[in-house]
C-alpha cells in the first residue's frame, strides 16, 4: 500500500482505542477517512491499490474495528470498493463513466458559478480573484502539482460563494470521486494557460452580475469537450 503518513499528520492527534479523539470528539473513523480521501484525491493512493486494513490500524495505533468503519464511508462516497475477502480497494473509473461524470460536474460546477454571480459578497469576489493571481504566479514557476492544489482553492471558493450548502457539497463529493483523474489533465501541455484563461472568464462574468454567463464559462471550463477530451484520454491512457 502506498504510504500515507504524508497526508496531514493527524495520526499524530491523541486517540484511543474506542475511535474518539481529536478536536471536537471527532471519531477516529472519520479522521482515518479524511487522510485516506486525501492520499486518493493527490494520488498517491492510485485506483486499484489495495487499502491494507492492518498497516493502517498499526498506522494509528488502533484495533481494525475504526479502520473497517473508515472504509465503509469511503465506499459510501465511491471512493473505494469492498472486496469482501479481498478487502478494501481504491475505485477504478472506466473512461466512459469518466466522461459521464465530467458532464454531470460540469452542470454541478456551473450552477455553483451562476448562484455566486447573484450571491457572492464584494469580499468573496475579492478572494476569488486573489486566488486567481496566486494561480498566475504558481503558473509561472512551473509547479503543476501546485497549481493543481491552488485551482482546487479557487473552485472552494466558488462554492463557497454560491451560498448553497447542498450543492458546494454535492460537488465537492462528484469532485472527490474523480481528483486523481482531473490531476493528471493538469499535467497535459497548454491546460495550465487554458485553466488561466477560463477563469477570467468566470470572474468577468461574476463580476458583472451576470449569472448565465458565469454559468457558461465554468461549465465549458470543467466539461471534456474537443482537444480537452482528446488529452484526457491520452492522460487517461
Amino acid at each position: 500500500m502506498a504510504d500515507i503518513s504524508a497526508q496531514g499528520g493527524s495520526s499524530c492527534l491523541p486517540i484511543d482505542q474506542n475511535g474518539r479523539g481529536g478536536p471536537g470528539g471527532a471519531t477516529l473513523a472519520d479522521r482515518i477517512r479524511r487522510e485516506l480521501e486525501a492520499a486518493i484525491a493527490s494520488g498517491t493512493l492510485e485506483p486499484g491499490s489495495r487499502l491494507d486494513e492492518q498497516e493502517i490500524a498499526v498506522k494509528f495505533g488502533v484495533s481494525r474495528t475504526p479502520v473497517r468503519e473508515a472504509f465503509r464511508l469511503l465506499a459510501a462516497n465511491h471512493l473505494v470498493e469492498l472486496r469482501g475477502r479481498q478487502g478494501a480497494v481504491v475505485r477504478s473509473i472506466s473512461a466512459h463513466a469518466l466522461i459521464e461524470m465530467f458532464q454531470v460536474m460540469a452542470e454541478l460546477e456551473g450552477l455553483c458559478a451562476r448562484l455566486a454571480a447573484r450571491r457572492a459578497s464584494a469580499a468573496q469576489l475579492a478572494r476569488i480573484e486573489a486566488i486567481h493571481a496566486r494561480l498566475e504566479e504558481v503558473a509561472a514557476t512551473g509547479d503543476i502539482d501546485l497549481f493543481y492544489d491552488v485551482n482546487q482553492d479557487f473552485h472552494e471558493a466558488v462554492y463557497e460563494a454560491s451560498a448553497n450548502g447542498f450543492l458546494a457539497d454535492q460537488t465537492r463529493r462528484l469532485r472527490n470521486q474523480v481528483a486523481a483523474y482531473r490531476r493528471r489533465v493538469t499535467h497535459r501541455p497548454s491546460r495550465i494557460s487554458k485553466t488561466l484563461k477560463e477563469h477570467g472568464a468566470v470572474i468577468a462574468a461574476m463580476r458583472a452580475h451576470d449569472d448565465e454567463a458565469a454559468q457558461t464559462a465554468m461549465r465549458d471550463h470543467v466539461n471534456l469537450l474537443g482537444d480537452d477530451l482528446l488529452d484526457f484520454l491520452a492522460a487517461y491512457g
